[in-house]
Parts: structure tokens; C-alpha cells; sequence
């Protein structure tokens, strides 16, 4: 009988991360920003049907990198929370921290306890009211919560896509300043994005009890030119 080989668990926890981390990379990036009326989310996405951001409720919205078919069905999942939550309780008894904390929990679960772990990265935004301000909440793939008070820089290069938020970033900037520099800072010093490689969402006042609105390709390449 041969013995099953031994491998320590520092070693299976690293060789996780990296597994998940390798297949992150691989996508492509996408920022969340509070601009001067809400929240603005751009993500770098061609496709115009499998889409990387998505509304989760009337003020919240939801983003991923990575596999798209996990962090899509953890979005189905945080849809279905929410709508039984809301019509159980209120809907004003939503909100995107609890949220956060339900995909950090089955994001750490799986992680921990699951051979393979979700190659994913999402983000939940919601926006703020009288009595709260504009929530950002970025989960990795291995269930760290993180709250981010200007902005949030999901899978890719993080890094430098964050210093380049950092340095252009402004208090109370507009719509159309907020969407030059997150796209700025994901095409890099040598390509150009335009509307049709970009998928932009906004949370933001005028439209009702629901907040989230896609932008078209005419509306980004006018807020581009």
C-alpha cells in the first residue's frame, strides 16, 4: 500500500493563492470611483452581452473580474438575497455591507475548504443616502473584505493602475473628468480605449427608486472626446 503524499498546509494555502491569482491576472482590469453624483464603475470589456457590471438592487450594483461564469453566479446568488431580504423585511434593510459579508464568508469558505478556489474578484457598490455615504467593498478571491473610500482598482495590474487613479484622482470631480482618468489608467501609456472596448455603469440619482444606469458607446466616446 503506498502512503498518500504529505503536503503542509502553508505550501496548499500558497499554491491556492497562486493558482487564483494566475487566472485574476489573466482578465482584464476594472475600476470603481466616487465622482461628484454617485459612483461610476469602468471596466475594460468589448463584449456586449456578457457584461462584468450589473445591478443587484436599487442602489446597488456589482462587479467581478476573473472566471465569468463564477462571479456571474455569485451574482445571481446576491440578486436572489437581496430580493428575499427585501420583500421578507424592507428594502431599505438591503444594503451592500451585509452583502459583502455573505460573498466574504462563501469566498473564504471555498477558498479554505474546496480543492480549487473561485478565480474571482468582485466588488459591491452602493450609493449613498442622507443618513450613509457612497459604500465601496472589494472582495478577493480568498474572502478578504476590504472598505475603499475613493476608489477601488479590481484584477490586472492593480498596482499600477492604482498609482494612476491615486495621481489623477480630484474631490467632487465630474461624470466626464471621472471617466477620463479610470480609462486613462487602464489603457496605459500605449493603447487607446474607446466606447466599444469599454462597459461603464453609474450609480446615481434620477431615475427613480433605481439608481443604475449603463452608459452606450455614443455616450462614452462623448464623454471621451
Amino acid at each position: 500500500m503506498t502512503m498518500p503524499y504529505y503536503v503542509a498546509p502553508e505550501q496548499m494555502m500558497k499554491d491556492r493563492a497562486e493558482y487564483a491569482q494566475k487566472g485574476i491576472a489573466r482578465g482584464r482590469s476594472l475600476i470603481a470611483a466616487i465622482y461628484a453624483e454617485g459612483i461610476v464603475i469602468v471596466a475594460e470589456n468589448p463584449s456586449r452581452s456578457l457584461h462584468k457590471i450589473s445591478e443587484i438592487y436599487d442602489r446597488i450594483a456589482f462587479a467581478g473580474v476573473g472566471k465569468y461564469n463564477e462571479f456571474d453566479q455569485l451574482r445571481v446568488s446576491g440578486v436572489r438575497h437581496a430580493d428575499t431580504k427585501g420583500f421578507a423585511y424592507s428594502r431599505e434593510d438591503v444594503d451592500a455591507r451585509s452583502l459583502a459579508n455573505l460573498y466574504a464568508q462563501y469566498l473564504g469558505q471555498v477558498f479554505t475548504h474546496e480543492m480549487k478556489p473561485l478565480e474571482v474578484e468582485i466588488l459591491v457598490a452602493e450609493l449613498g443616502t442622507d443618513r450613509r455615504p457612497n459604500q465601496l467593498y472589494h472582495i478577493a478571491y480568498e474572502g478578504t473584505i476590504t472598505d475603499e473610500d475613493r476608489y477601488a482598482v479590481l484584477g490586472g495590474e492593480t498596482e499600477a493602475i492604482a498609482e494612476k487613479v491615486e495621481s489623477a484622482w480630484q474631490a467632487d470631480w465630474s461624470l466626464a473628468d471621472a471617466v477620463h482618468a479610470t480609462v486613462g489608467a487602464l489603457a496605459g501609456p500605449d493603447r487607446t480605449l474607446g466606447g466599444a472596448d469599454l462597459e461603464v455603469a453609474l450609480l446615481a440619482e434620477g431615475s427613480g427608486r433605481r439608481t443604475f444606469r449603463r452608459l452606450t458607446s455614443g455616450e462614452l466616446d462623448a464623454l471621451l472626446a
